[in-house]
């Protein structure tokens, strides 16, 4: 069972949109957890990953303890992979996100060579999982699906704060901040990179795909404005 089941976007958008997890089974395999996952993590890199990270600090577009009015002029955007593998000091979750095919199956074949030991998982269109596992001769152990939001749709945001919010699998990157961005970009106060960045600071499991958060930002820009609320 993985968080990140529930993001929102159609088809076309979520074929640039993969995460794969490495997770150690408390009490199982998890006594050299930290030294896997720090692995993990260092292999993830070469194949181009588009933000990385630890479940429980964060990707590597991370929150910073000193804030002022100052921010927005002097704050450090770039991402930082190697405080992220650094960090890592316990046994948890570890993630790795790809913005393409290519690059994701490239490295589940990697780690299907390497043989952590740990559960690797893989949250992505199911087709493509699929796909993946059969190109890099993996039996696959199990699926799981999302049946979407059900009810009252009428009652939710826009789509694309939808697709924003829901790129954190934990829900702490809210509605009002994502149409927050969305706003911003759309009256020239922040370039869609910008905006997706701040994005993924908020998102604590660090499964945020800032780059598929910046097309759908830029895409939100070129919207007539009848069309964008």
């Amino acid at each position: 069972m993985t968080h990140s089941l529930h993001r929102f976007g159609r088809r076309e958008d979520l074929t640039g949109d993969y995460i794969v997890f490495a997770m150690p089974a408390r009490g199982l395999n998890d006594a050299d957890a930290v030294v896997k996952e720090k692995e993990f993590l260092r292999r993830a890199l070469k194949h181009g990953p588009v933000n990385l990270g630890d479940a429980k600090k964060g990707g590597w577009y991370q929150p910073q303890k000193e804030l002022g009015p100052s921010v927005h002029w002097r704050r450090e955007t770039s991402p930082d992979p190697q405080g992220v593998i650094d960090g890592v000091d316990a046994s948890g979750i570890v993630a790795a996100v790809f913005d393409s095919y290519e690059a994701m199956a490239s490295f589940v074949r990697e780690l299907r060579e390497l043989d952590l030991g740990v559960s690797i998982n893989i949250s992505a269109l199911a087709d493509r999982a699929a796909q993946c596992c059969q190109e890099c001769d993996i039996t696959r152990h199990s699926v799981e699906y999302s049946l979407g939001f059900l009810g009252r749709t009428d009652k939710l945001p826009q789509k694309e704060v939808l697709e924003l919010s829901t790129m954190c699998g934990h829900g702490t990157i809210s509605f009002a901040l994502a149409g927050k961005m969305l706003e911003r970009v759309r009256c020239d106060r922040q370039t869609p990179e910008e905006a997706a960045r701040t994005l993924a600071r908020f998102c604590v499991c660090s499964i945020f795909n800032p780059a598929r958060a910046e097309k759908i930002l830029a895409e939100t820009r070129r919207l007539p404005e009848s069309e964008a609320g």
